[in-house]
């Protein structure tokens, strides 16, 4: 690209197109003159018209080209000039919606460009493609503006492969961003290339909810992928599974119950159609709050005993809370003669026990219910955070939590749980000591749906999750929603969310959702999106000045999230009896 002190794109009457003959408030129609240029304004292509100025020229993107046939009265011939003979004669047009304004010069400073049009294009004003040398100084402009520390680099543009694509990181994360695309289209990749680049970050703090395990690989590459020349760039947990609960591994997550609030434990184990529901939840809130406030007095922790609430995450013993709820479900009361009589809870308690207690036996449910006496230990909750959002220099600061073998009715409340407890601690901490972390939600359509459809469990992470979309940028807590199902996702959440890389969308559904998010000049540009290749991404929102199709970078690192060659493998490998067997037994004892 040329200097900054010098003209970065200038235009010769080759390059012009034509004039502009039609204008509305986002897209201006232009007659085309240059029949030999028409080709190569396909859609996508970049034009530029002359503004207001002779420095000054609106940038456009070409999402229709068009080619009309007409006949008209042929130029008389001298030699026979009483015949009359038509001709067919093409009509060429081109659809363009503006994007943006480039200065030559601009005060003392030359090759600007900026979002948005600062004046509409006039009436016969020269429309010129984008092209050749003054394409590649061009793109070379939409990553000049960005300061060397705020650089994302996340591919390259289709328009010219040459030129890196680069987006502002600040505004990336700050204003949340999503990841879109159908199976198979690229995300997972396309997420392990933005956490590599994050890596390079001295304190990167990144915490990934990963459903399927496949990002492990980025904590153990060698293991995962027999990558000895790779070095692990993330640290694994692994909520505990039923197999961890005798002798927990290290990397084993557990939330204990008494991290749940009120609203969130009552999801669970309260059926909202039972007559006796606000007995249940009423006798359960008092009795939890009895039990915490004797593990402060136990503690001596007079000071948190004076302002704490039923939703303070306090230690207390769940067998106690059980036998309390039973004591009140079976205890007689005293009649006006001292006769026993009906208690005044007896009974109405009794379905609310026997679901807490299937949950309490049930090992799925481990992580949970069963955790290691550790867990109950007053300071275990600061230790356990602080590793969580720790991202110091001899710690990584990607934290991949796998969440595969949580069972899939209390996935939300585990999700909500754990990003509650975290943004909760982000607010109270001190501005000055507060790290910016962001909340990576691969497959959020699971955990996040759509608020209509979902259940009560649902609908406690969705309060958590909509409360950090809309406020979580001013406490230093960021969402970077991942999903092959947009249609299924919230929309609160996702209409937060101020960038965006879509990839492959074949679903008219999810198509339809996503331009709903978008600006009605953004259209045009979203037609193609069941056309792009595997990789490839239209980029949009407040980190990049220009929307504009990438093809984004290949990680390092693979995700362990390959498709799988179907054909190859049904001609190079048999199925085994006994894998099949151990699989059997795997299931059976829910260990891998």
């Amino acid at each position: 690209m040329n200097k900054q002190n010098n003209i970065a794109i200038t235009f010769s009457d080759a390059q012009k197109l034509g004039q502009v003959v039609s204008v509305d408030t986002s897209r201006v129609l232009v007659a085309v003159d240059n029949a030999e240029l028409l080709p190569r304004a396909a859609v996508g292509s970049l034009v530029a018209i002359q503004g207001t100025t002779a420095q000054e020229y609106l940038i456009g993107m070409t999402e229709r080209v068009t080619r009309q046939l007409r006949e008209q009265l042929a130029t008389l011939d001298p030699l026979s000039p009483t015949e009359l003979e038509s001709e067919v004669v093409p009509d060429d047009a081109i659809r363009v919606v503006l994007l943006g304004t480039y200065r030559t010069v601009e005060g003392k400073q030359r090759n600007r460009f900026k979002r948005g049009a600062d004046s509409f294009p006039q009436i016969d004003r020269e429309c010129f493609l984008i092209e050749g040398p003054n394409l590649q100084a061009f793109m070379g402009l939409l990553g000049e503006g960005i300061a060397e520390n705020e650089r994302l680099e996340i591919g390259r543009f289709v328009l010219d492969p040459d030129a890196v694509a680069i987006v502002n990181g600040d505004r990336f994360f700050q204003r949340h961003a999503s990841i879109l695309g159908s199976t198979g289209s690229g995300k997972s990749w396309c997420v392990s290339t933005i956490l590599e680049k994050s890596h390079s970050r001295e304190h990167a703090n990144l915490i990934v909810f990963d459903m399927h395990g496949e990002y492990a690989s980025l904590a153990d590459p060698k293991g995962k992928l027999n990558r000895s020349d790779l070095a692990p760039i993330a640290t694994q947990y692994r909520i505990a599974g039923p197999g961890d609960l005798d002798s927990p591994p290290e990397n084993a997550l557990f939330l204990p119950y008494w991290l749940l609030n009120r609203d969130e434990m009552l999801s669970m184990i309260l059926d909202r159609s039972d007559q006796n529901a606000p007995n249940q939840a009423s006798r359960f809130t008092r009795h939890v709050r009895q039990l915490k406030k004797d593990t402060l007095t136990k503690e001596s922790k007079s000071e948190v005993e004076k302002t704490f609430t039923v939703d303070s995450p306090i230690p207390y013993p769940i067998k106690k809370l059980l036998d309390k709820l039973k004591h009140d479900d079976t205890a007689k009361g005293t009649g006006a003669k001292g006769q026993p009589v009906k208690g005044d809870w007896e009974g109405k308690l009794t379905r609310f026990i026997a679901r807490l207690e299937s949950k309490l036996e049930d090992r799925r449910y481990g992580f949970m219910f069963m955790p290691p006496s550790k867990a109950q230990d007053y300071d275990w909750l600061a230790g356990q955070v602080a590793a969580l959002l720790d991202c110091q220099k001899n710690r990584h600061g990607i934290k991949i939590i796998d969440f595969s073998e949580v069972p899939s009715d209390v996935l939300p409340v585990v999700t909500g749980v754990l990003a509650r407890l975290l943004y909760d601690i982000q607010f109270w901490m001190k501005p000055e000591e507060r790290t910016p972390f962001v909340f990576v939600c691969d497959e959020a359509h699971l955990y996040l749906p759509v608020r209509q459809d979902s259940s009560t469990v649902e609908k406690q992470a969705l309060a958590t999750f909509e409360r950090i979309a809309k406020e979580g940028r001013k406490y230093g807590v960021s969402l970077l929603v991942v999903s092959q199902r947009p249609s299924d996702v919230s929309r609160t959440i996702l209409s937060q969310c101020n960038n965006f890389v879509i990839l492959r969308l074949t679903n008219d559904q999810d198509q339809n959702v996503v331009r709903r998010l978008m600006p009605d000049s953004m259209a045009g540009v979203l037609d193609g999106l069941p056309m792009l290749d595997t990789g490839e991404a239209l980029l949009l929102g407040d980190a990049v000045l220009l929307p504009t199709r990438v093809k984004l970078s290949l990680p390092s690192i693979e995700p362990l999230s390959q498709t799988r060659n179907f054909w190859q493998d049904w001609g190079n490998l048999s199925s085994s009896e006994q894998a099949i067997r151990t699989a059997v037994e795997t299931l059976r004892k829910q260990a891998r």
